[in-house]
């Protein structure tokens, strides 16, 4: 028989977090992570993009990592094909978290299609956090409605400001995206499988870095999912071929 998944827990009959507490977890989200934004407008102007090409970027893309993976694809001197790919690719976990979110905050028709322009992974994180769809749906649009305002505000003033600032690499602001996906990210990492499956990412992105051109290491990491749940199901196969082996054996 085939192994069901469990449904996902709406949560109405939870004990309610004040709204304060929902509205302070969410704002120490949206404002650390929008301020990185200014990062984004600096390393997005220094690899040769415009003002509005950039602004655009944040307005209608808004995922940090996609955005900062296409511009750091296009200043390695990437295809902006192969950097578009690779950013479509790492931006796809959004369609995970919304089929998560839309059971949870089971949101009206009108507003879903604006709200799905803010599953990203810090209102997803702040949302699951919270006991009720009450709390998730306040702690979604808190982060949302922070976030989205202060990284479209501070991207513009970092483009704005990049000819002032001089080489972006030298600051290090091109490295600052990535770090805050990682720290977001490091938290979430709980089971062995998913260890398993960022470090083989890691180790593919790096290494193929010296070898691939420009944005396509980003891709291959990309297979480091399935090769982890490949490895995964051969030693369950294998467990379990050895445990009937041996039951066989005792009778």
């Amino acid at each position: 028989m085939a192994e069901q998944t469990a449904s996902p827990v709406i949560r109405d009959d939870a004990p309610d977090k004040p709204d304060a507490a929902v509205v302070r977890d969410a704002l120490s989200v949206g404002v650390a992570v929008g301020l990185s934004g200014f990062a984004f407008g600096v390393t997005s102007a220094g690899s040769g993009l415009g003002l509005l090409q950039t602004c655009v970027l944040s307005l209608l893309v808004f995922t940090g990592a996609s955005q900062f993976a296409l511009v750091g694809a296009l200043a390695a001197g990437g295809n902006p094909f192969t950097a578009a790919a690779g950013a479509f690719f790492l931006g796809t976990r959004n369609a995970f978290y919304g089929l998560r979110l839309s059971q949870l905050l089971a949101l009206p028709k009108a507003v879903r299609p604006l709200a799905a322009h803010w599953v990203i992974d810090e209102t997803t994180a702040v949302a699951l956090a919270q006991p009720s769809r009450r709390a998730a749906r306040i702690g979604f649009t808190a982060t949302g409605l922070t976030l989205y305002v202060l990284w479209n505000v501070t991207t513009l003033l970092g483009a704005l400001g990049a000819e002032a600032i001089g080489d972006t690499a030298a600051w290090g602001l091109d490295a600052a995206g990535p770090a805050v996906f990682l720290a977001l990210l490091a938290p979430m990492l709980k089971s062995a499988t998913e260890r398993a499956t960022a470090g083989l990412a890691v180790l593919l992105g790096l290494g193929l870095l010296p070898v691939l051109p420009a944005g396509v290491p980003v891709l291959a990491a990309a297979l480091a999912a399935p090769v982890v749940l490949w490895a995964r199901g051969r030693r369950a196969t294998a467990g379990t071929g050895s445990t009937t082996g041996r039951e066989k054996d005792s009778r």
